[in-house]
């Protein structure tokens, strides 16, 4: 995570921890690197991806586009294996290409990467480029690749809120309309409780 993304109230990347267990969060550092971060990454129980566009890939640098279900599926059980671990490069787009660019130990890594073919929802700072998304969309994306549609329809359902909400106290137009809101609400719960009894 870029350095001043946690001050930002418009970051999304936080959504993630609220929902997925054993989601760790660092602050980047060009010459520093944290060294838990480095410790996950050489952890023989995982198999690190970074969550990237593909055309930033390094030569040599693995390129996953495929479904990571179908990845697991052809390489057999990955609970017999090691448990997929991902990172997202939180800040903005600027912020990422710099951390990729200047973090040696990343370009090592396999790198999981979608194509967007729809524009990103993402209202609070939007991309210049279709596949620049908010971090809470990449993960979104990275729940479905893996098949875990539960997850990702809750974690949409809280990023939509999260939009909503943030709008909310910027525009008088979503204001008057709170019940929108509030739906939402109702809906993440139900799909958060649903989660809990799986």
């Amino acid at each position: 995570m870029y350095d001043a993304e946690v001050l930002k109230p418009s970051n999304s990347g936080r959504l993630i921890a609220d929902l997925i267990p054993d989601t760790h969060a660092f602050l980047w550092s060009r010459t520093q690197p944290d060294p838990q971060l480095l410790a996950l990454l050489e952890n023989p129980d995982y198999q690190p991806y970074l969550v990237f566009p593909g055309e930033y890939a390094l030569p040599g640098q693995e390129v996953v586009t495929e479904a990571l279900s179908e990845v697991f599926a052809n390489q057999g059980d990955p609970e017999q294996g090691k448990r997929p671990l991902f990172i997202l490069l939180d800040g903005s787009w600027r912020e990422a290409v710099k951390m990729f660019r200047k973090s040696a130990y990343l370009h090592q890594l396999p790198m999981l990467s979608f194509s967007a073919e729809t524009l990103a929802r993402y209202q609070l700072r939007k991309g210049s480029r279709d596949f620049q998304m908010g971090t809470a969309e990449v993960a979104i994306l990275t729940l479905q690749s893996l098949g875990e549609e539960g997850c990702a329809e809750a974690l949409d359902t809280w990023f939509k809120l999260f939009i909503s909400s943030s709008l909310a106290t910027r525009s008088r137009l979503i204001k008057n309309k709170p019940e929108h809101i509030q739906s939402l609400k109702e809906q993440f719960a139900f799909q958060v409780e649903t989660l809990r009894l799986k």
